[in-house]
């Protein structure tokens, strides 16, 4: 099984994506180390999940200068997306609300399987590829604070019936599966509690202080949390209007990836 890896830095200057209707968000500036938080404040429509599609390979950018563990963008786009994953972005990492926890998780490493798998591994025997699935999904609930014994009928409990914080869990357990060096989460304080807000940022924390680099998106980052703060919205600029209409394409887009 693969050891444990270091999460990826990432740099950007002037960064820029523009759509049809004009600029989404311009003239951002990154320098995060690996293993380290980047925080994307911004109100909705700010560009904010845009700049998270496109610092992870997802979405096209337009101007400046980008680089996600060495690989820079958006010449090497492919190359970030296979270093990358993501959780909890509508129309990209959507839940079956009618699959349980565990259908889910199978399928995600089934999938992982198939398309990153070596044909080493694949030749291997398969009492040897179900420990180590069982472990990476175990390491993967074990890292995004995903309790099974805390949900109403364990694994066998639907996506309908978790809560907003368990779905979020699990979406973010299916995203570490492949033990990426990046992982990006959209809406991170979105309908939640103030406790649980706080729960899923030092979740992230320590996920981060394992080695994998996190970027999560949300409306305000914690006071005093160790991260590197991005805003999507500068001085003297406002929201851009159009934004909603560019991260739908961009969604639309970045699901075909």
């Amino acid at each position: 099984m693969d050891g444990p890896k270091d999460g990826a830095a990432v740099t950007a200057a002037g960064f820029g994506v523009k759509g049809p209707r004009g600029w989404v968000f311009r003239d951002v500036d990154v320098d995060a180390a690996p293993g380290s938080i980047v925080a994307v404040e911004g109100p909705s429509g700010s560009g904010r999940t845009c700049l998270l599609l496109a610092l992870t390979g997802r979405m096209r950018s337009a101007e400046g200068t980008a680089a996600v563990g060495g690989f820079r963008l958006p010449r090497q786009m492919a190359a970030v997306r296979r270093v990358s994953a993501l959780a909890q972005v509508p129309g990209v990492t959507d839940l079956d609300p009618a699959l349980t926890v565990a259908e889910h998780l199978r399928e995600r490493e089934l999938l992982r399987r198939r398309f990153d798998g070596s044909l080493r591994g694949l030749l291997r025997p398969r009492s040897e590829r179900a420990s180590e699935a069982k472990l990476r999904i175990e390491t993967a609930l074990a890292a995004a604070g995903l309790d099974r014994e805390a949900l109403p009928k364990g694994t066998r409990t639907a996506v309908r019936d978790l809560e907003r914080i368990e779905a979020l869990r699990l979406s973010l357990a299916l995203a570490l599966i492949g033990r990426p060096l990046l992982v990006g989460i959209d809406d991170t304080d979105m309908k939640l509690a103030d406790t649980e807000r706080a729960q899923i940022w030092d979740q992230l924390k320590a996920i981060a202080a394992a080695g994998t680099t996190v970027v999560a998106v949300c409306s305000q980052a914690p006071a005093g949390l160790d991260a590197v703060v991005v805003s999507t919205v500068h001085p003297g600029t406002s929201a851009p209007t159009d934004t909603d209409k560019e991260t739908a394409d961009a969604l639309a887009e970045a699901g075909r990836a």
